[in-house]
């Protein structure tokens, strides 16, 4: 067999290099040569031949699909299992993504330890001696948890067949290679065929894999789109590392919604499931401080009352003001400031504005609209919101306020956290609140409505 070479591919006219170079000289493009393999027919055909491990298919009507043959089967994590819908589906590739420290190799090995029946951990990064380490800190030493600190594809896929695990985790899939591609580890042509070599895997045993990938410095997973193509599942791990709050969510899933939110705390003993994560981020709220509303959010099905906080700060004149954000949209909160001035007469052209949501949320849903803004006026005011009140509501260009969905998942929460009050748009319905004891609904049309609502009256405004 003719050995394949390692060529950089155009990828937008598929001219092929033998070096990379920043811009293609076939048609102009520039950032567009990335690795790929190419050799003589023969070989490019006997390669692919040892890729196609799953038998063809038939051609069945759709009513007659066994839809059970994909029922998830719970991790024993009751976090993992709400963002995975149920839990892992056999025959399913599942990719991880995270920053460094984050708690990936954590998470897995706990997933590991609570899965019946034998499963495999392929280390390629950490030593032998560190996992065992982090087992016995974990308490996640079984019998039936093998370890194997490889990162030969073919080596390990040799391993499955030993173990016959039900459950695969890969760490990383960045460090794994296949001695066939020609290419060093974690390249697009190793990502991109071994990825592709475990998913045929997956689906030829009827085996769950979990894969690990790495993220760029900008957030994202690293190496070619096609990872997040050829796999079932792609998770994201977040958190920052100085807090023990750790955040998963689905960024896609085939067998499920991809809006679930996972909650964990990082302890001594592991990661903890946080089964109430409203109480949570309230638990260090101090009331009676401008600048400060709380947020009913929907993440998934779940309700989570967050704090959002704001700051201004006077800036001497010619120096441009800063605007700040965190776990809000910057575009999001520049155009609130020009509804607040435009609409409601509130300028803060002068002020520095700090926005933050408590405990590393980030809110992308607009339901926050109108609590933000509240929270801006509260804090340029320097009068406090009541401290029994939640604020709910999307903002408008023209300062009006519009509805939002789930509003009566919000109000249950809150009035269960204890809130009493709560500003909704005029537009939800009469009977939201029936059934819901102790909460009083105050509904506003406008932006101007919700401030005097909010006792917010008596904030600066501009001469028209």
């Amino acid at each position: 067999m003719a050995k394949l070479r390692l060529v950089h591919r155009c990828t937008e006219c598929a001219a092929s290099f033998p070096k990379w170079s920043g811009k293609c000289l076939a048609c102009g493009a520039w950032n567009s040569l990335v690795e790929d393999v190419e050799g003589p027919e023969e070989s490019l055909v006997t390669l692919a031949a040892g890729l196609a491990l799953v038998p063809p298919g038939t051609a069945t009507p759709i009513a007659d699909v066994n839809s059970h043959e994909s029922d998830p089967v719970s991790t024993g994590l009751g976090e993992l299992d709400r963002v995975l819908g149920g839990g892992l589906v056999p025959g399913s590739v599942t990719l991880l993504g995270g920053e460094p420290g984050i708690g990936k190799s954590t998470l897995l090995l706990q997933l590991l330890a609570h899965t019946t029946g034998a499963t495999l951990y392929v280390t390629a990064e950490e030593s032998a001696q560190q996992v065992r380490l982090r087992a016995d800190r974990l308490g996640a030493l079984r019998s039936d948890l093998w370890l194997l600190p490889e990162m030969s594809l073919p080596n390990i896929i040799s391993s499955i067949d030993t173990i016959a695990p039900s459950l695969v985790v890969i760490d990383s899939i960045q460090t794994v290679v296949d001695p066939e591609l020609g290419s060093a580890p974690g390249s697009v042509v190793q990502v991109r065929g071994c990825a592709h070599r475990l998913v045929q895997e997956a689906k030829r045993r009827n085996i769950s894999i979990v894969i690990v990938g790495h993220v760029t410095k900008e957030g994202g997973l690293a190496g070619p789109r096609v990872l997040e193509h050829v796999v079932d599942t792609v998770l994201s791990f977040e958190g920052e590392r100085h807090h023990a709050l750790r955040l998963l969510r689905a960024v896609k899933h085939r067998f499920g919604p991809t809006n679930e939110l996972g909650l964990f705390e990082m302890t001594e003993q592991g990661l903890m499931g946080i089964p109430d994560a409203s109480q949570l981020f309230l638990t260090d709220r101090r009331t009676g401080v401008p600048g400060s509303v709380v947020v009913p959010t929907i993440e998934g099905q779940r309700p989570v009352l967050v704090e959002l906080q704001t700051l201004t700060n006077q800036v001497n004149s010619g120096v441009p003001a800063r605007r700040s954000a965190q776990g809000i949209d910057q575009g999001r909160l520049s155009m609130l400031l020009a509804v607040l001035e435009r609409r409601a007469r509130i300028s803060l052209v002068s002020q520095e504005v700090y926005a933050s949501v408590v405990g590393g949320v980030k809110l992308g849903e607009p339901a926050a609209d109108l609590g933000l803004c509240l929270a801006l006026v509260s804090a340029i005011s320097n009068t406090p919101l009541p401290a029994d009140l939640v604020v709910m509501g999307e903002v408008g260009l023209a300062g009006e306020v519009r509805q939002v969905g789930h509003l009566g998942r919000r109000l249950t929460e809150a009035a269960r956290l204890g809130f009493a009050q709560a500003i909704v748009p005029a537009s939800a319905p009469k009977d939201i609140a029936k059934g819901i004891a102790g909460i009083t609904l105050k509904r506003a049309s406008t932006l101007n409505e919700a401030l005097a609502l909010a006792g917010l009256v008596g904030h600066p405004r501009q001469d028209d």
